[in-house]
């Protein structure tokens, strides 16, 4: 366990080092694709060492924050990835994993409540994150759209959506101050704002590649 943990945390870091690199170049550079993967592999360690240590200890909340997360990640390199729009099996058994998972944060927040635990304001905020996030991207793929600057900013979305998830992760380790459920929903107050910025303000410059469209007409090997 121990092992496991001091490798997480170590993961952790260098997630949140590179996603603060990667925000900061240039976008489809030879360095920011780079660091973009080693965000991504980041949160593969991560994940892979939060789903043992979650059914060790029989934390039904860390195992669904834990899918929450790498969910994020996933897709965001995926969207970055394939320009053609076109969903593969993997794309749609991912999403369908981040619904059930928002579905068990809300179901796992009833159960909190009744409990007076008051990290079910965690649970609900999270799980509403799942579910609108993950029925968006579902939309995207059934309707083939993410070409041009709404993959671009489906990309950009889920990759900042996965660095709230390490942010948080380092505020909670040691919160400040009570109630615990605070620096849990704090940082996804402070940065979705950002989120929506960005895309709103920052994709009005951004050229999606020729490639999108010259793809999007040919079938999808990724």
């Amino acid at each position: 366990m121990g092992i496991l943990l001091s490798i997480h945390i170590l993961a952790g870091s260098v997630a949140l080092v590179s996603a603060a690199l990667a925000f900061s170049t240039e976008k489809g550079k030879k360095f920011h694709v780079l660091i973009g993967k080693a965000y991504f592999w980041s949160m593969v360690i991560i994940f892979l060492t939060a789903l043992p240590m979650s059914i060790i200890t029989g934390n039904v909340f860390l195992f669904l924050i834990a899918i929450f997360s790498f969910y994020l990640a996933f897709s965001g390199m995926r969207f970055a990835k394939n320009r053609t729009g076109v969903p593969t099996l993997v794309d749609l058994i991912a999403v369908n994993f981040m619904l059930l998972s928002g579905i068990g944060m809300w179901i796992l927040a009833i159960i909190f409540f009744i409990d007076n635990d008051s990290q079910f304001i965690t649970l609900i905020v999270f799980g509403f994150l799942a579910l609108f996030l993950g029925y968006g991207d579902f939309q995207t793929f059934k309707n083939q759209t993410a070409i041009g600057k709404e993959r671009i900013a489906k990309h950009l979305t889920n990759k900042m959506g996965g660095t709230i998830a390490v942010v948080t992760a380092v505020l909670v380790v040691n919160p400040p101050s009570n109630p615990e459920w605070v620096w849990w929903i704090l940082p996804t107050f402070l940065i979705t704002p950002v989120i929506f910025w960005w895309n709103k303000n920052c994709l009005l410059y951004t050229s999606p590649s020729p490639r999108d469209g010259l793809l999007s007409r040919m079938p999808s090997s990724a």
